[in-house]
């Protein structure tokens, strides 16, 4: 795993996190709970999307405040 990717839609209420390279996405697959699972070619789990999401902050962000850690 190269890095993470974080994006925040405020206006389509979306959070989309990446473990990899979004273009390897080639499979979607709903999870029933407002999360959407993105797949690669093998059906290994290489990102995913949370709808209706929402942060607690009521001023417009510039960046999201995120910790990563790798273990």
């Amino acid at each position: 795993m190269e890095k993470i990717r974080i994006y925040y839609d405020p206006k389509g209420n979306s959070l989309n996190v990446w473990f990899d390279d979004p273009k390897k996405e080639a499979i979607c697959e709903e999870t029933g709970e407002e999360v959407i699972l993105m797949k690669d070619k093998k059906g290994k789990v290489i990102g995913f999307e949370k709808l209706n999401f929402h942060l607690p902050i009521k001023k417009p962000l510039k960046s999201l405040p995120i910790e990563v850690a790798l273990v």
